[in-house]
């Protein structure tokens, strides 16, 4: 005979497991970036793999329903346990599978799909088991004038729990616990959730449910014991800073964000760029210039390279929109940026720049990346027309693009579409043969004229020629392989694609 089961104890029940399903969907997305990086592909992969696991959840959930309710409580008592017990070996099984996964599948995006499901598949299938049972409960349970209402209520529960599990984890539980603590959190909702309900079936299994939940408790302080691949976990990033130093008197440093290196510097080269993009942004902003006190807006700030070098050189007003306040904590720290030396605005850049309508500058640089793509309402004629009308009459705006070799669609895209708002569009490279099929690095200048040069070198640190792309080349480009990209269509994951 099972004990009483007054509904609100049904209800809370629902809505503790509904919202640990979603604080697991959402911090997914923050586990698979530092392996594969955050883009439409991952979060694609992780809705599609724990929709599937709610669904066959509830499949198997009301199947277990049919059963006599002391059973039916017992077994889902025991999902729970299997969902803390795959909840808390999801961050060091990630640690072991992501590689060889990649390596095995092949293609990018298949690859990030199967680390999903591996991962992420099992413990969204033990959390979707309850619903159906604790629904069916509650409505036999129920008065027969207020079986309707029971139901109503059950679903309403589920709702509820995961916009609260949504909100916990996005706004709370990743930027002040991480992950590893944050699925600690989530293990023990599911060992207590379960546990009650062997208690509330008076179930002989409780003692041997109680070994497995203390399993998955140390499995989880396992996980917490495992070292952090972030220096930094906030809000938006796992970012971290990796030694790159030959001499331990003259430190270099790279900045990583997620899984991509986003900027390097010299402590004691502060004007020295260390990758292609960073080379040819601060040559082609100062050679394009107006006057060497030249004012200057940057779209993110990474490592703040860029920005100390100009400082370095003695620009004048230089502004960096950095929308993740960890990042500029993280250059002030281990990348000798010092914070009086620019105006750093902690909010996203189109913000930054519709809303100060005054302020003109006579270089606007576009270095923010989500994954490999840039933001896409960075890259639409919308926000184009934003940044030519924060320019000077001489300024330049400059923007740092990555493409392939064989398919330079978004290259092509972003060129046609900044073709409608600037007269001049230029698109630089590194002067040598890319080999075939290779990623590529591009920095796109435009505004009212053309550069007056086509080629330089740069030391980065060793010294590297840059030249532009031939003006009839760029047209090909644009008009065979291009499309105008607005705040209604800019499909820039699909255009740059990946490679087989």
């Amino acid at each position: 005979m099972t004990r009483t089961m007054p509904l609100w104890l049904l209800l809370t029940l629902q809505t503790a497991v509904s919202a640990a399903s979603l604080v697991v969907e959402i911090v997914a997305g923050r586990m698979l970036a530092p392996h594969v990086g955050m883009s439409l592909y991952t979060w694609t992969s992780i809705i599609a793999v724990v929709l599937a696991g709610f669904s066959a959840g509830h499949w198997w959930g009301g199947r277990l329903a049919e059963r006599p309710v002391e059973k039916a409580l017992a077994w889902t008592g025991g999902a729970l346990i299997a969902a803390a017990l795959t909840t808390a070996i999801a961050v060091n099984l990630l640690r072991l599978v992501a590689t060889p996964l990649l390596d095995a599948v092949g293609h990018p995006v298949w690859g990030i799909a199967a680390i999903t499901m591996a991962v992420f598949f099992l413990p969204s299938f033990f959390a979707g088991v309850p619903a159906p049972v604790l629904a069916h409960v509650s409505v036999t349970r129920a008065a027969p004038d207020q079986q309707g209402r029971a139901l109503g209520a059950m679903f309403a529960a589920g709702a509820i729990g995961a916009i609260a599990g949504t909100l916990l984890a996005g706004f709370l539980f990743i930027s002040w616990l991480g992950t590893s603590a944050t699925l600690a959190v989530v293990t023990a909702t599911y060992v207590v959730s379960g546990l009650l309900l062997f208690w509330l079936a008076r179930s002989a299994a409780l003692k041997i449910a109680a070994i497995a939940a203390l399993a998955a408790l140390a499995l989880s302080g396992i996980a917490l014991a495992t070292p952090s691949p972030c220096t930094v976990e906030s809000r938006y990033f796992c970012i971290r800073t990796v030694d790159m130093s030959a001499d331990p008197d003259s430190p270099v440093h790279l900045m990583v964000i997620d899984h991509l290196g986003h900027g390097m510097s010299a402590r004691d080269v502060p004007t020295v760029m260390f990758t292609e993009h960073a080379a040819m942004l601060d040559e082609l902003a100062r050679r394009r210039a107006p006057r060497a006190d030249f004012t200057s807006f940057f779209i993110g700030g990474g490592s703040y390279s860029i920005p100390r070098a100009f400082a370095e050189h003695g620009t004048g007003e230089i502004v960096v929109a950095e929308i993740d306040p960890a990042v500029t904590a993280l250059a002030e720290r281990d990348f000798w940026v010092d914070p009086d030396s620019v105006t750093i605005l902690h909010e996203d850049a189109r913000r930054a720049l519709l809303t100060r309508p005054d302020q003109l500058y006579d270089v606007i640089i576009g270095d923010a990346f989500t994954d490999v793509v840039v933001p896409v309402h960075l890259v639409t004629q919308e926000f184009f027309e934003l940044a030519r009308a924060r320019l000077t009459e001489d300024g330049t705006f400059l923007m740092n693009v990555i493409d392939y070799e064989d398919r330079l669609q978004a290259l092509g895209s972003i060129v046609q579409t900044m073709r409608q708002v600037f007269p001049s569009v230029e698109v630089w490279t590194h002067a040598a043969q890319p080999d075939p099929g290779s990623r590529m690095v591009f920095v796109i200048a435009a505004g009212n004229s053309p550069s007056d040069f086509d080629e330089f070198s740069a030391p980065m640190p060793f010294l590297m020629t840059f030249g532009a792309l031939g003006d009839r080349f760029v047209t090909q480009i644009a008009e065979a392989r291009g499309q105008v990209l607005t705040d209604d269509y800019a499909p820039i994951d699909r255009l740059i694609g990946r490679p087989d």
